[in-house]
Formats: C-alpha cells, structure tokens, sequence
C-alpha cells in the first residue's frame, strides 16, 4: 500500500527532529570518521579539470564540505535539519541549503558532482526514483553521483526516530539505473573486512552525456 502525502511527511518530520536533537552529539560522534576512500571514488571519476562544482546532498554537520574545500573545490551543502544545517554553516564556511529532501529546489544541470554519504538509505522506496531523478537532472551530462547506504535485504521501516530502506545491491543497481544513470563502480564498506562486517554499500554512478 503506497504511503499517503500525510505519512511521508510524518517520516520525514519525525527523522528530521531526531537529527535536530541531536546535531552537536552527532558532529562530535562522526567528525571524525575517515571516508576519504568515498570522497576519492567521486572526484577520481569527474572527468572535467579542477575545481569540481559539487553538491553534498545531506551534508550533516558539515565534516565533508570542510574537506571538498580544503581540498580547493567549490562546494554547496544540503541539509533537511535546520540544526544540522547550522552547524554545516559554521565548521565549513560553505553554503547550505536547507531544504527537506521531499521538496527539493535544485538548479538543472549544475553540479560536476553530488555525493551522498549516508543519507539516501533514509528516503522511503516510493520516493526514492523521483529524487534520484532530481539529482541526475541537477548533474551536468557526464557529471558523478556518488552513494553510500547501509546494505540490506529490503527491510524498510523504523529503527527508533530514523526511517530507513536497506537494499542489497541488485535491487540498488536497479533503482539507480532506472534513473538514467550508468554504473561506474561499487564496493563495501570499511576496506579490508571480511563481507560480513562491511554493512556500507558504496556505489558511483554517470550521468550520461547527450
């Protein structure tokens, strides 16, 4: 049965607040984390030279859009939870949009690339084809989305405040395919572990050139 405008609103209210209440925690808990192996499989695949324009799509408290800078990209944040947003602004000096993820504004083919770290995992399924959509239309032709989501078996619902949709890869590379992009590459996450314990899918994804 299809989710009614109402309940997909109550999802993403309720993760939303979760994150709002906890955005200090959360930055003191992951600014730490070292996921330059997916910050590497979006920019190695940008075909166009340097500097990138690129877009963090759920950006969080902003620890990826300080590295993109540093690293002497132009970089825009996103973020659904005003507090998080905040805190983005602030520990990177980039901008931020704030926008909720069911009611995105974004320009047409602007971005060399878009990365998506732990974040697309908390779309319920019904939705996820029309905001895969919105961010290939927000590529430039040739541009990268890079993805990364907590694998699954097609579990979807609560865990706790947090809506999430947990896919394993064939039916990821399916979804993401039927949006009109073509697979680069994917791997699990951390490196260097026996499968089990690599609960992270990572995939990098073209948009192709007309």
């Amino acid at each position: 049965m299809p989710l009614t405008p109402e309940e997909l609103h109550r999802i993403a209210a309720r993760t939303l607040e979760h994150y709002d209440q906890r955005a200090q925690s959360y930055w003191e808990g992951t600014r730490d984390h070292d996921v330059s192996q997916n910050i590497d499989a979006l920019l190695q695949y940008i075909d166009t030279p340097p500097p990138f324009e690129l877009l963090d799509f759920g950006c969080g408290p902003g620890r990826d859009l300080a590295t993109f800078k540093a690293r002497g990209h132009r970089v825009t944040g996103l973020e659904g939870s005003p507090q998080l947003a905040a805190l983005a602004r602030t520990n990177s000096g980039c901008e931020v949009l704030e926008q909720n993820f069911l009611e995105l504004e974004l320009p047409d083919s602007r971005y060399d690339g878009v990365f998506a770290n732990a974040v697309l995992f908390h779309l319920p399924s019904q939705v996820l084809p029309r905001i895969l959509g919105e961010l290939h239309a927000t590529l430039k032709p040739g541009g990268v989305l890079f993805s990364s989501n907590p694998r699954g078996e097609g579990q979807e619902g609560w865990n706790g405040d947090r809506y999430g949709t947990f896919c394993d890869w064939p039916t990821w590379r399916a979804c993401v395919s039927a949006a009109g992009f073509v697979e680069l590459i994917h791997f699990y996450r951390p490196a260097g572990l026996p499968f089990e314990q690599q609960p992270w899918l990572a995939s990098v994804w073209r948009k192709p050139m007309p």
